[in-house]
């Protein structure tokens, strides 16, 4: 079964995360909104979202389609990824602990997103600007280091014997770890310089998980979107103090 991912085929955003978890499982999937219109498209993508008689309709891309079921929210996406392709663990505490560190990732992720646009998504980032600033300013010295600091703590507790957040394997958690870390040394390059500093396991973490073979094979393709400023990670010099 191909799985079907649809998500804005321009930026990497929410769906990277999916793209990650489906990528290393090495599931066959297609990434519906990047394909032709004869073949999906972006049209398919709003057909869903559109849809009046979908039983348990996504509110917003990504949604993974499998089969008849339509799945939607992004940890809820990599809990069944993770639960289906080896990538979360086998006992219920520990998967619960999984689908927490991720809700946490996706917490930061907004974090992100609200420094450069701190008003409201509908306006343009020039629209925001001064407030865009005041809020990054907030961000890389309290917010970042908060949320960071505590992936750090989790790793620091293990005593060093695994350089994975949760037991003593891959899970999504980890994949979604890498995805904050290299977002982060894009959008704010200085700050994420100064804030490694203090955070050895997470970038051994990131580090890692650069090297696994299919996730080494992905970031080297064309399936891997770059970075851009339409994205969730946007590079603003004057947000990176």
């Amino acid at each position: 079964m191909v799985y079907e991912l649809y998500y804005w085929p321009t930026i990497q955003g929410r769906g990277e995360f999916v793209r990650l978890a489906l990528e290393q499982a090495g599931v066959p999937y297609m990434d519906v909104a990047r394909a032709p219109e004869s073949s999906g498209g972006m049209p398919a993508m709003f057909r869903f979202l559109d849809g009046e008689e979908i039983v348990h309709p996504p509110f917003a891309p990504p949604f993974l389609k499998v089969g008849r079921r339509l799945i939607g929210q992004t940890a809820n996406i990599l809990q069944f990824i993770g639960a289906r392709h080896n990538l979360a663990p086998a006992g219920e505490a520990d998967r619960l602990w999984t689908n927490q560190l991720q809700l946490t990732v996706a917490d930061f992720v907004q974090e992100v997103h609200d420094t450069h646009h701190p008003i409201a998504s509908s306006l343009y980032y020039e629209d925001q600007k001064k407030e865009a600033k005041r809020r990054a300013e907030e961000f890389r010295r309290q917010r970042a280091p908060k949320f960071l600091g505590y992936f750090e703590r989790i790793l620091e507790a293990k005593s060093g014997s695994t350089l994975h957040l949760v037991g003593s394997r891959l899970t999504y958690a980890d994949l979604s770890l890498f995805q904050v870390v290299s977002g982060m040394r894009y959008a704010y390059p200085k700050a994420a310089a100064r804030l490694e500093r203090r955070l050895p396991r997470v970038v051994a973490l990131h580090d890692m998980v650069k090297t696994l073979p299919r996730i080494a094979a992905y970031l080297a393709s064309d399936r891997r979107i770059d970075f851009n400023n339409d994205g969730i990670f946007r590079r603003y010099k004057e947000l990176d103090g």
